[in-house]
């Protein structure tokens, strides 16, 4: 038995936010001091190291959970299935619900079971819960997904990566301009051929890398506001990531019996160009190999870092042919991997 994504969906925000935007923001360093540099030099570094162009941000009359539905729609009808046949609906997250211009976030009840109330699914068996487990979310849903099916526990499942960073971001902190919204949607379901989910890996680093990325006070020290923000250690994360990563990349490949040879595409978490380019380049490191042209595709430049709906959205693109000079095609050999809150990292190989 193999288990394999049978539709997928995304949802892409409309509303653009260009790097020119924030040239008029006052960025202040963590201890709330003056950053002595102009904007557009701030900016300037900003894009050279992360690769980040714009991003997309919800409209303020939409929710997370809304846009988590528009995915799962679609995903949905290019899976060409019953909703009534789901047996999981499993929403990766990790702010849940927030209404623009508010302070508190919304999780009662679950986006999973406010997403099945907007697909009006009838059928009470269908169940519905989140999954909180940092940028590797969508990830560990599918993983989740596969060994409810395995296990005789589901026939079909549909997971999504969803998330609104626009609405917890920290004006006055120069990080505020990597994080943007979107949401991405897969179908997973039992098959007969050699395609689907072939080995994956998990782990957990929390002794010393828990509070790598936190909720946290604005960098505006002057504000009487207790509103919390995402906040991240960037330096800690990059070293952590690229030495951790690269690992469990290399563990997977090897549980699954293929080469590195055999595999056509890297899927991993938009979070960073520097950092992710990086990641990949170690990985053929570990093999004696150098980084292939082309393995590595990536959306952060126009779309920025939309946490666990980054890995989805991606790769609905490309089956979509809406990312340009990438393909993925029948019988190809991918990766999905992501790193993230918690701390967390996580990989899939998978045969198209």
């Amino acid at each position: 038995m193999n288990i394999k994504i049978i539709g997928t969906g995304s949802y892409i925000p409309s509303t653009i936010e260009k790097n020119e935007d924030f040239y008029n923001h006052e960025f202040l360093n963590a201890d709330g001091s003056k950053i002595n540099s102009p904007n557009e030099v701030i900016v300037d570094k900003f894009k050279a190291i992360t690769g980040i162009e714009e991003r997309r941000y919800i409209k303020p009359e939409l929710l997370n959970s809304d846009i988590a539905f528009y995915a799962a729609e679609k995903a949905i009808a290019d899976a060409k299935i019953d909703k009534e046949t789901l047996d999981y609906i499993i929403v990766a997250h990790n702010y849940g619900d927030i209404k623009h211009n508010t302070e508190q976030s919304d999780t009662v009840p679950s986006i999973a079971s406010r997403v099945k109330h907007l697909l009006q699914i009838k059928n009470p068996k269908c169940v519905g819960y989140d999954l909180l487990f940092g940028c590797p979310g969508w990830i560990e849903g599918v993983i989740q997904a596969n060994a409810f099916i395995k296990s005789g526990l589901a026939k079909r499942c549909l997971v999504i990566g969803t998330e609104t960073l626009s609405r917890v971001v920290d004006k006055h902190d120069r990080d505020s301009m990597i994080y943007s919204d979107g949401a991405g949607a897969v179908i997973i379901e039992e098959t007969n051929d050699d395609s689907g989910i072939i080995a994956h890996e998990s782990a957990t680093y929390a002794l010393d890398e828990a509070h790598f990325i936190f909720f946290g006070e604005t960098n505006n020290l002057d504000s009487t506001s207790q509103r919390r923000y995402i906040k991240m250690y960037g330096r800690k994360i990059y070293e952590f990531a690229l030495t951790n990563v690269p690992l469990a990349l290399k563990s997977c490949l090897e549980k699954s019996g293929y080469n590195i040879n055999d595999v056509k595409k890297i899927l991993i978490h938009q979070a960073n160009e520097k950092m992710d380019e990086a990641i990949v380049k170690r990985f053929y490191k570990l093999h004696d190999m150098k980084m292939p042209e082309g393995i590595m595709p990536m959306s952060i430049n126009t779309l920025g870092n939309s946490s666990v709906a980054t890995v989805p959205t991606l790769y609905d693109l490309i089956l979509k042919g809406k990312l340009k000079n990438q393909e993925i095609n029948k019988g190809d050999v991918i990766l999905f991997a992501s790193v993230g809150a918690g701390m967390n990292i996580n990989a899939i190989v998978y045969k198209q």
